[in-house]
């Protein structure tokens, strides 16, 4: 009877659901500051699952989520102990945990239940529908891959990252555009990616051959560098923000610029969380043009706050440029990630044969 009341009540009463949705997104937001702070121990897990709970306001079964992260880790496991790689490095338990974590995400695994029982374990395949979440936002969580079986360059590397921190084995994330990739070490080999698109381990060239990748955005940390755990977990915030975003309307650009503030602060080269902060900026000063009526922003500028804000975006879109960072449309990234089956060959590391 109390839900059921409830339920009529944010009916009847819209600005009731948006109180509520708007509860979640701040909740998941402190949590995930204070672990930044050091009020809370990081977990990336927990960080990615608090905006994924926000977006579906608090109606996500996260006992479901923790139990197949619990089956997945068991099948990782029981892989490693296996002679699953010929590798003899000082650091072979690590790296055979991690060719346990791309054997599980890419390839099918047949486990005998009994005599007359066998189970099959299907990989997790790229889904080519809607790769950026411009229609679905769902498509970019870690509880739809999941779901689903399929994932894009953004749950895909997400849950490798959280299997790997729930076997206490290091893992970085990396940028390219509009990508998430995997970046590895191991003693033999030296820094390696991995890419769960493909299930393969593509060189450099093949990120540079995007066309997107310039000099100068390698140099200032934009792409190709490793995220530190902490810089991974703040980078949650930019995905609580454009999920905001996606739910709500871009109306209330103040939650979606705080979130992305706090990115910044603990990782400045963030392109993600300064291009979203900028086009939020710039849909709030265009808003309030629009409401008064005026042809330039320079006619809000007696509201010193709009002129900060005003300033804040034109310096945020020059440090984009000179940092190097260009566009990438969803046209180009598509035949830029179909480029490893095209031609594997040509961008595979071949070091790394023995790892798959």
């Amino acid at each position: 009877m109390i839900k059921r009341t409830l339920f009529i009540l944010i009916i009847s009463f819209p600005s009731l659901l948006v109180y509520a949705q708007e509860t979640y997104y701040n909740q998941a937001y402190s949590h995930i500051e204070n672990m930044l702070s050091g009020k809370v121990e990081l977990n990336f897990k927990d960080a990615v699952l608090f905006t994924e709970y926000a977006y579906y306001d608090g109606k996500l079964d996260t006992q479901l989520i923790n139990e197949e992260y619990e089956t997945l880790c068991r099948l990782i496991n029981g892989l490693s102990k296996s002679e699953l790689i010929t590798y003899t490095g000082e650091d072979k338990d690590i790296i055979t945990k991690h060719a346990a974590i791309f054997k599980v995400l890419t390839d099918t695994i047949l486990i005998p239940v009994d005599s007359m029982l066998i189970y099959e374990h299907k990989p997790l395949i790229y889904d080519f529908e809607d790769p950026l979440g411009q229609s679905d936002w769902t498509k970019m969580f870690v509880s739809k891959l999941l779901e689903t079986g399929k994932g894009n360059c953004h749950s895909l590397p997400y849950l490798y990252k959280i299997l790997a921190e729930e076997l206490n084995i290091p893992c970085h994330l990396a940028f390219a555009p509009n990508h998430i990739y995997i970046k590895l070490f191991s003693e033999k080999s030296g820094w390696y990616n991995t890419e769960l698109t493909s299930a393969t381990f593509p060189i450099d060239a093949w990120i540079i051959a995007s066309g997107y990748v310039t000099v100068d955005a390698i140099r200032n940390g934009l792409y190709m560098d490793t995220l530190s755990n902490k810089q991974a977990v703040a980078n949650c915030l930019v995905d609580l923000a454009q999920g905001y975003q996606h739910k709500n309307g871009k109306e209330n650009s103040e939650f979606v610029i705080k979130c992305c503030n706090t990115v910044l602060q603990y990782h400045p080269a963030n392109a993600n969380a300064l291009l979203t902060k900028a086009e939020a900026q710039k849909f709030y000063i265009h808003s309030l043009m629009k409401e008064k009526n005026l042809k330039k922003a320079e006619a809000l500028f007696t509201d010193s706050s709009i002129k900060e804000m005003y300033s804040e975006m034109e310096s945020a879109y020059i440090q984009l440029y000179k940092s190097g960072y260009r566009q990438m449309p969803e046209e180009m990234y598509i035949q830029w990630i179909d480029l490893l089956k095209k031609d594997p060959n040509k961008y595979m590391n071949h070091r790394l044969k023995g790892l798959k």
